[in-house]
């Protein structure tokens, strides 16, 4: 009940109603008294009523509107602070995490905070004015230190309450300053996009946006960009107008429309992780691991002798294997390279160790002294081949983090000739370039870390307790799928929608993409546009003599069943593109459909001739002497089609027409049943455009019930 009185007020804000609101929340506070809610009320109330008496006058006053927007924006604080405590309470671990950073730190001013921010910075600098010893033992103690207050820092923020002006501004200055560690500041920003995910805070989106704009680091920079993407929220521009007009300004920068479109690519990419990691499960595994010399045991992975007589039986057959595996390994290298995350799968069952039990360690980024991991980190340091995984840019932060712990779990069950190898350094990943130059390491950064976004909204044991920005099932898909926006229309990011749109089409999210097609302003409408909306015509106008466009109208003509219209269209296609002989093909179907059999015969003989192997045109061709009374002809093309096991079910339809005119109609009767067989009928009648056909070559209603009675 309580919930649904709160949903009222929520309405009444959203719809821009600020005295009904007040109205709301006075009812809701009756039920749930709160006094310094209710104070806060009370000063409101009295505001928004000086308003209102003044109005009731008819005076005139220029600041009326601001004022209201500002009363506005103080009842939505104002509910958002209530409904965020009403939702903790309904989350026992977001509840857990609210209360335990409050009792285990009393001190939360953000000057304190800032300065042992700056003091870890110093701190890490006088690390290398230590002895080795003393260094290693002091670093520990710094870095644990740092870990656990930065763990804290991002419960807190991820549990805050709506910001103050003041507060946004203090943690701007912290996220942009150059004396405290970009790590430090990729965290936060993260943390805050958490929150504002759960509820939307103007105070927030504004440190975002302008992070993103001020903030020289590239990954500081990418983290903001995310965040204010996937959090903005246009039903909130009745409240904060503000937020539309900031979100335009940045797009008015070639370089924000830039790294925009490659966002929304990209996030289609994570939407495409578990459809990847079956393609290389199903697909190219199975191909690498048949090269493979080695064996899993019980006692972890055995080398397998080469066999000697493989290459003497099967000559080649070891380069060919070699072959395979590699064109497996170069298509799996492709898909990372446009920006596949193909290591989803594989890293999912590691999100299970400790060191994902703190939310923080989803997302922070790697560093390899971090506290969580410095055990295994001391066992396997040495090792070249780690010490190369872990400099390359192929792997998320997350994923680098599980791959220490993993590997440091399995590595004394590799053989020992394998560990050798490894320690040395002797095997690698090789580096997969993408190819974008000077704006490759912001493609990097922003990559990675949607990767580890999407692992901890799929992966993370509480993630059903925060809103998800990955849902596929919203509709409106109004997070991820951002391009059809609002707030983009007349803005120079629509000129970047072709790309968008070509991607989404390619990689089969026709739906995304048809959101995106429908912003397209009159302007933009142009013959792509035209031929992804499959409005032909209009395409055709553009460029009349367009082999797509025309094609695409030939096959609206004959679903429609304009035969007439179909065969001219499909006529100027073959004066146009003579080498392509599927036109004539389809033009002499079209004829055949209109009864036109000799001119129909004379095309599909020369197909025939032409193409002899070409099961189309010979199915054409027979289906066409059947119609035109050359019923002995028809069915030897028939008999050859079946002889090469290429007979459809339609095929046999056909075939059994044509015996049945011979009358021969056993034989056509067998031929209806594989017809209705084939085709899984069950009850559905075998002849419904040809009923009147059959009837016109002296078949009778009775013949027809007949032959319906025998395919049974």
């Amino acid at each position: 009940m309580d919930d649904m009185k709160l949903e009222r007020v929520k309405n009444a804000i959203m719809s821009g109603n600020c005295g009904r609101a007040i109205q709301e929340m006075e009812v809701f506070l009756q039920a749930w008294p709160e006094p310094q809610t209710q104070q806060r009320l009370n000063d409101l109330k009295e505001d928004y009523g000086k308003l209102v008496d003044y109005w009731m006058t008819g005076g005139k006053d220029p600041q009326r509107d601001a004022i209201y927007q500002q009363l506005l924006q103080l009842i939505y604080v104002l509910y958002a602070n209530v409904e965020h405590y009403h939702r903790l309470k309904a989350s026992p671990y977001l509840y857990s995490l609210y209360t335990k950073v409050r009792k285990e730190r009393q001190d939360w001013k953000l000057t304190s905070i800032r300065q042992e921010l700056e003091g870890f910075v110093s701190d890490v600098a006088l690390l290398e004015l230590e002895p080795e010893q003393r260094r290693r033992q002091r670093s520990e103690t710094v870095y644990k230190e740092h870990q656990k207050l930065m763990n804290l820092l991002f419960e807190y923020v991820l549990t805050s309450r709506q910001w103050t002006t003041n507060t946004g501004q203090q943690f701007l200055e912290m996220l942009t300053a150059p004396t405290i560690d970009s790590m430090d500041q990729q965290l936060l920003v993260s943390a805050i996009t958490l929150s504002l995910l759960n509820q939307f805070d103007m105070a927030k989106m504004n440190v975002l946006t302008e992070v993103y704009r001020l903030s020289q680091d590239e990954a500081v920079r990418q983290r903001a960009l995310i965040g204010w993407v996937l959090t903005m929220d246009e039903r909130m521009e009745t409240i904060y107008p503000e937020q539309g007009e900031k979100v335009r300004q940045l797009v008015a920068s070639k370089e924000t429309c830039r790294e925009l479109t490659e966002l929304q690519i990209q996030l289609m990419f994570c939407l495409n992780a578990e459809k990847d990691t079956s393609t290389i499960h199903d697909e190219i595994l199975p191909e690498l691991m048949k090269g493979n010399n080695m064996k899993l045991t019980k006692l972890g992975l055995m080398e397998l002798e080469d066999d000697p007589m493989e290459d003497i039986l099967t000559p080649g057959a070891s380069e060919q294997r070699l072959e395979r595996m590699a064109a497996s390994y170069d298509r799996m290298m492709e898909m990372m390279k446009q920006g596949s995350d193909i290591f989803f799968g594989g890293f999912a069952q590691m999100k299970r160790y400790p060191f994902f039990y703190d939310i923080s360690n989803w997302l922070v980024p790697f560093y390899i002294e971090h506290p969580d991991i410095q055990q295994s980190v001391n066992r396997i340091k040495e090792n070249r081949f780690i010490q190369h995984v872990m400099s390359t840019n192929q792997f998320c932060n997350s994923d680098r983090y599980s791959f220490i712990i993993a590997f440091d779990q399995v590595m004394n069950q590799l053989p020992e000739s394998m560990q050798q190898m490894l320690k040395r350094g002797e095997a690698g990943l090789d580096e997969a370039e993408d190819g974008n130059g000077e704006n490759g390491t912001a493609l990097k950064e922003q990559r990675a870390y949607l990767m580890d976004m999407y692992r901890f909204f799929r992966l993370f044991p509480h993630r059903a307790e925060m809103t998800n920005p990955f849902d596929m099932s919203d509709p409106q898909h109004t997070r991820w799928q951002f391009f059809s926006r609002d707030v983009f229309k007349g803005t120079p990011l629509e000129a970047c929608k072709h790309d968008v749109v070509r991607m989404m089409r390619k990689y089969h999210y026709k739906e995304m993409a048809q959101q995106v097609l429908d912003t397209f302003p009159e302007d933009m409408r142009d013959m792509e546009y035209y031929m992804w909306q499959e409005d032909y015509y209009k395409a055709i106008d553009l460029e009349p003599d367009n082999e797509q466009a025309l094609a695409g109208v030939a096959r609206l003509q004959f679903g429609e069943g304009w035969y007439d219209s179909a065969a001219s269209t499909y006529e100027r296609l073959m004066q146009l593109y003579p080498a392509k002989r599927r036109y004539m093909l389809n033009r002499a179907i079209c004829l055949v459909n209109l009864g036109e059999y000799e001119e129909a015969l004379k095309l599909l003989f020369q197909l025939n001739y032409e193409e002899p192997e070409n099961v189309n045109v010979t199915r054409a061709l027979a289906w066409a002497l059947t119609c035109s009374g050359k019923l002995e002809r028809a069915e030897k093309l028939y008999d050859e089609l079946f002889e090469r096991e290429e007979g459809t079910a339609e095929d046999y339809h056909n075939y059994g027409c044509c015996l049945w005119l011979q009358g021969r109609v056993k034989l056509a009767a067998q031929a209806f049943r594989t017809y209705a067989m084939k085709g899984e009928l069950d009850d559905a009648p075998l002849f419904t455009r040809e009923e009147a056909w059959l009837k016109e070559r002296g078949i009778t209603e009775t013949d027809i019930k007949l032959m319906e009675a025998e395919r049974l």
